[in-house]
């Protein structure tokens, strides 16, 4: 059940497994409870990627009891934010909700020094977004 006062933000990308993992965790980290998170898939893995706990794990989360999450048009009608991470076309739209695509590189088949500039960038997209978030509550 979504709380009507909190925002809630939906990452979205193929597998579910890596970018749109490590954004929920640390939205639901940064927000300390603020925001309501989810994370979704269009085709999801069957778990995480490895090196994507990995990366988390020296980031201070622990992503390892996470599982990827099939998308589902619900999740969408549920979220006020929805950050697609190169999911293309199969995440539905429906008015009033703001959508953001964010460009970074898949994780899959990478080892963990490669995934960790793709967490650093994740993690400064989702500093920016709880400012923005934050921005929009107050104003």
């Amino acid at each position: 059940m979504t709380d009507p006062r909190k925002p809630s933000v939906l990452f979205v990308c193929v597998h579910n497994a890596g970018r749109s993992q490590m954004a929920a965790a640390f939205l639901t980290h940064l927000a300390q409870g603020r925001v309501e998170v989810r994370s979704a898939g269009s085709a999801p893995a069957d778990a995480v990627n490895p090196a994507v706990v990995e990366a988390m794990a020296e980031a201070g989360i622990d992503i390892s009891a996470q599982t990827p999450k099939v998308l589902t048009t619900e999740a969408v009608q549920a979220s006020d934010y929805v950050i697609t991470m190169g999911c293309g076309d199969a995440c539905p739209v429906f008015p009033g909700k703001t959508y953001l695509d964010w460009v970074l590189e898949d994780p899959a088949g990478k080892g963990v020094a490669s995934v960790r500039h793709i967490r650093d960038q994740i993690k400064t997209r989702v500093e920016a977004l709880i400012a923005d978030i934050n921005t929009e509550q107050d104003g």
